[in-house]
């Protein structure tokens, strides 16, 4: 089977090996405007530096540990307020223990 790839589906992913792009020829050569297309192409590629590439990386980053944080001090004022709650019911219990005691030294 002798088929051409489509830019889809390329024959090879090797860049080498596919064949070179050609120009259309509707397009006169050279009729791109210069400084619009190869000048700001250009810079802006040199403005796209490796650490602007990855600030969406760090921003994800940080908010994350910042819900990591949040989540720890969540947890810690859910385990504070369990804690109460169970020394107060411990005190009822107590407190109760020492009236029964009371009661039945009393009889």
């Amino acid at each position: 089977m002798n088929t051409a790839g489509t830019i889809d589906r390329p024959l090879t992913h090797d860049p080498k090996k596919q064949a070179p792009m050609k120009p259309s020829t509707s397009e006169l050569a050279g009729s791109a405007i210069e400084d619009v297309t190869t000048t700001g192409a250009s810079d802006s590629r040199q403005n796209r530096t490796r650490e602007m590439q990855l600030i969406p990386e760090a921003l994800a980053r940080a908010h994350m540990h910042e819900r990591l944080r949040e989540a720890e001090r969540e947890r810690r004022a859910v385990r504070l307020a369990t804690a109460r709650r169970m020394q107060r019911r411990a005190e009822r219990a107590s407190l109760r223990a020492r009236r029964a005691l009371a009661m039945a030294v009393m009889q």
